[in-house]
């Protein structure tokens, strides 16, 4: 039966605990920054309530559900969307088949109750009517409010919160007076190759080495070239990779073959040439407009003191006279 507590006289029945896996490999330093984050050194001391940022697939998720691991208490995910309610956060009412209602804590305020710890995932895709929902929560108040359970709740002392953000343009600007609270900004940038090569092996034990060091040598080319490509990415590509080379062990095939089609099938035509997509890209953002200089700010490219004006007439006039 699903536990529950009573507050105010109000049952609330808790959400289950995640038990995800999340084995952090290689960024040590990140890892202790965070765990930083969670210390409380003096009596009258509050945690931190950190956002990590970084791109998609980098993993963001996997370090907060590591650090979690580390402190060995229960460990709640929330996953933010962009239509999610201040409802959704805290207390949902589901209609019971008694026909009562029956209120059930998310796994955020169970992790507030329990002393756990909560993951908001991609926190900056949800909107401000439901981050403004959890300010006081975020503070040195420590609560929230429920306003369809008409209770307040109160965080356990051991409560410790996380968000994770993507770097991209899918997301919500999330305003100031909640970016104060949500402190300090914790980078995460992608691994180097031998990490790289280790968290690959660690989800794909199975996979073979020549596949492997594919793998990670596109990825390593791909952070170089800024490119937008992610260890998830490597695993998905790998991993079926490995799929279409068991398909028919009778027939085998070229591995780095199968290995292209993969590359092609999981990330794209853009995939196969590193070096032309990142020029390209590089275009699109204006990578080959000319730098301008001082007379640009005062002078039209067209006016005759411009210093680089170049008076067409007088080239043909040049001309005539050859």
């Amino acid at each position: 039966m699903t536990e529950h507590v009573e507050i105010s006289g109000v049952r609330l029945y808790l959400s289950e605990p995640d038990e995800s896996a999340g084995e952090w490999i290689g960024q040590r330093e990140i890892l202790m920054q965070l765990l930083a984050c969670w210390l409380v050194v003096d009596e009258k001391d509050l945690p931190l309530a950190p956002r990590i940022v970084g791109s998609p697939g980098i993993g963001k998720t996997t370090l907060a559900i590591s650090a979690g691991r580390t402190r060995k208490q229960d460990l709640y995910i929330y996953q933010c969307t962009a239509d999610t309610r201040p409802e959704d956060l805290l207390v949902t009412p589901v209609l019971a088949e008694s026909g009562q209602i029956k209120y059930h804590a998310s796994p955020l305020v169970t992790a507030m109750i329990r002393g756990g710890i909560v993951i908001l995932d991609e926190g900056n895709r949800m909107n401000e009517k439901s981050w403004a929902s959890l300010a006081p929560l975020l503070d040195h108040r420590r609560y929230v409010e429920s306003i369809v359970a008409g209770i307040k709740i109160h965080a356990h002392p051991d409560f410790r919160c996380a968000v994770t953000m993507n770097d991209d343009e899918s997301t919500f600007e999330i305003p100031d007076y909640i970016l104060s609270r949500l402190q300090p900004t914790l980078t995460l940038g992608h691994p180097q190759r031998t990490d790289e090569l280790a968290i690959l092996h660690y989800h794909l034990p199975f996979a073979e080495s020549e596949m492997l060091n594919l793998t990670v040598d596109f990825l390593q080319q791909s952070h170089q070239l800024n490119l937008d490509f992610s260890t998830r990415d490597g695993i998905n590509v790998l991993r079926y990779a490995m799929k279409r080379l068991a398909q028919d062990p009778t027939h085998p095939v070229a591995k780095d073959l199968v290995w292209q089609e993969a590359l092609i099938n999981c990330l794209g035509e853009e995939a196969i040439d590193l070096n032309e997509t990142a020029k390209r890209r590089q275009r699109s953002l204006g990578g080959n407009a000319m730098p301008m200089g001082l007379g640009d700010f005062f002078f039209d490219p067209d006016d005759p003191l411009h210093p680089d004006y170049e008076d067409d007439d007088d080239d043909e006039d040049d001309d005539d006279q050859i």
